[in-house]
This record gives C-alpha cells, sequence and structure tokens, in this order.
C-alpha cells in the first residue's frame, strides 16, 4: 500500500533515522526468525479472508491464489514466491523494513521487483495498521501479480511513477494506483468483484466494499480518478469499477501529460462527491462516514 500521497511523511522510514544498508532499502527476510505466534498471527488472517473471499474476490485473483505457494500454516518464503511469479510474469517479491522513498518504490516496481515489509501485525492489531505489513503486501498483492495484465500495469505504474515524481504530479497519478491496484473492483459475470489489493486483504473492508450500501460505485474513468481524494484512514467514501482487467493495459501504455496538464489546474473531488458525467453504478447513501464525522464532532 506504498503510496500514500500527499504523503512522503507517510514514507515513514525515508523521513526517520533510519538507514538503509543497502540503497535500494532491500534487506533479508529472515523467513527462519519467524516466530510460532508470528505464523498463527498469518493464520488467523488468512482463514478469515479465506472465509470472506469466495464471491468476493475477482476470478484473477483466485487463480492467482490457486499458482502460488501461500498457504494457512505460514509465513510465504519470498524467495519460492519469487521462483514461481519469475516464471508467470517475471516479477519477483523483494523484502524490505516497510514503507519506503517515492523514488526507490518506483524504481523496484519499474523493474518487476515488488517491495514487501516482512514484519506482520501483532495479534492485536488484525483489523487496523497504519503501515503496510507482510500479510497486506504478500496476500493482498502476489496473487495479482502473477496476472499478465496487472503485471505490465505495475510495471507501468513504477516507470510513470518516476517521471511524475519529476515533473511535480506525483499525487495525481498515486490516485489511480490507490483506487485500482489498492481499491480497485471490476466488473465480472456474476457481479462486481474485488482486485485491489488493501481490500482483500481487510476482513472488514471486503465486506464494505461490496455489499454496504454506503460508499459510491463508480465506473473508472482516469481523469476523474486524478482528481479524486481517498482516505488512508478508514474505508473508501468511492470505489471505482473497471469493466475488465484487460482495460488496465490502455492505462499502461497511454501519454498522461495531457491529463497532468488538464488536472493541474483542475479542482480535487473530495471522496464521496458524485460528479456529472460519472457512470454511476450504485450511488452511496454516506451514512457510515457521515455517522463517524457525526460521533467525532460530538467528542
Amino acid at each position: 500500500m506504498q503510496p500514500q500521497h500527499n504523503a512522503s511523511a507517510k514514507h515513514g522510514l525515508a523521513t526517520g533515522s533510519y538507514q538503509p544498508e543497502r540503497p535500494d532499502w532491500t534487506i533479508d527476510q529472515g523467513w527462519s526468525h519467524y516466530t510460532a505466534e508470528e505464523h498463527a498471527v498469518w493464520k488467523t488472517l488468512f482463514e478469515r479472508q479465506r472465509r470472506l473471499l469466495p464471491g468476493r474476490a475477482c476470478d484473477e485473483f483466485v487463480r492467482g491464489m490457486n499458482e502460488l505457494p501461500i498457504t494457512p500454516d505460514r509465513i510465504p518464503n519470498f524467495e519460492q514466491l519469487s521462483d514461481i511469479l519469475m516464471k508467470r510474469t517475471g516479477w519477483q517479491i523483494v523484502a524490505v523494513p516497510g514503507l519506503v522513498p517515492d523514488d526507490v518504490f518506483f524504481e523496484h516496481l519499474a523493474n518487476r521487483r515488488f517491495p514487501a515489509g516482512q514484519f506482520i501485525r501483532k495479534p492485536d492489531e488484525l483489523d487496523y495498521l497504519e503501515e503496510p505489513d507482510v500479510f497486506h503486501d504478500v496476500f493482498g498483492h502476489a496473487p495479482m501479480l502473477a496476472n499478465p495484465v496487472i503485471a505490465e500495469f505495475i510495471e507501468a505504474y513504477g516507470k510513470g511513477g518516476l517521471r511524475a515524481k519529476g515533473l511535480g504530479v506525483l499525487e495525481k497519478l498515486a490516485r489511480v494506483y490507490w483506487y485500482t491496484v489498492e481499491f480497485g473492483l471490476v466488473r465480472q459475470s456474476e457481479g462486481l468483484r474485488i482486485y485491489g489489493a488493501g481490500i482483500v486483504s481487510s476482513a472488514t473492508e471486503t465486506r464494505f466494499s461490496i455489499e454496504d450500501a454506503s460508499p459510491n460505485r463508480i465506473g473508472f474513468e482516469l481523469e476523474r480518478v486524478m482528481r479524486t481524494l481517498y482516505r488512508i484512514d478508514d474505508f473508501q467514501e468511492t470505489y471505482f469499477v473497471v469493466d475488465k482487467l484487460d482495460d488496465l493495459l490502455a492505462l499502461a501504455q497511454i501519454d498522461f501529460d495531457p491529463y497532468y496538464q488538464r488536472v493541474v489546474k483542475a479542482d480535487d473531488y473530495q471522496p464521496g462527491d458524485i460528479v456529472p458525467n460519472d457512470r454511476v453504478i450504485s450511488r452511496g447513501t454516506g451514512r457510515y462516514h457521515a455517522q463517524k464525522r457525526e460521533a467525532g464532532r460530538a467528542a
């Protein structure tokens, strides 16, 4: 869940006293050092999502899970995962200590390396963790990296991110990643399905994104997404829906510069806005976030 922009400050290790041993910020996973308690946390999270995702996750996610050595009993070994991913799509998983600087993150993606936190949350943090851990990064992302469309899209995002940072428009591009790779929905023959890693790794948002009446669900349109703020502290107020994952290939091939030129001059949309020309799949009630805001004012 790296791009929490406008959030360079959220790329916490980069702004603190941490000094990486390697220029690319990678570390050894240290798989043999995981404790029985840490493997048990993985199992709890895995089993919970395995019960929830049938009928909610997209076919491509399910296929990726079946193809990769991701099991409930233990935290996956990154080398074993990478061996199979390399054969499927040329990707590998590399361990990092947490959030890393933007340019390091994009450089990894541009070279088909997915930087994954190698730590796992504590037993009392099952439902919320501010910084993505190995469960989010591996359970959430690795199955979709086995899909050629997502593999190409994320590589293109890495290359685009390096350019966007140089142009000073990284925040706009980050919203595309957020509303697709992290919190995207896709139409399938049975209905809306999840492909975003931030959703498939969250028990509560798995249900909320698909079934709750509160959020908007809107057809994906690039410029609209680039102008839309997002939530990093709670469920999304709007989910953007692609008609098919292959639509993301077009995003990997277009020239973003004309979009940047327009969106930097335009006002941002709030996370819960519905605006003219939106292709509204379901208009949300907004009840969940309205209640949260009301409770915050009353506190």
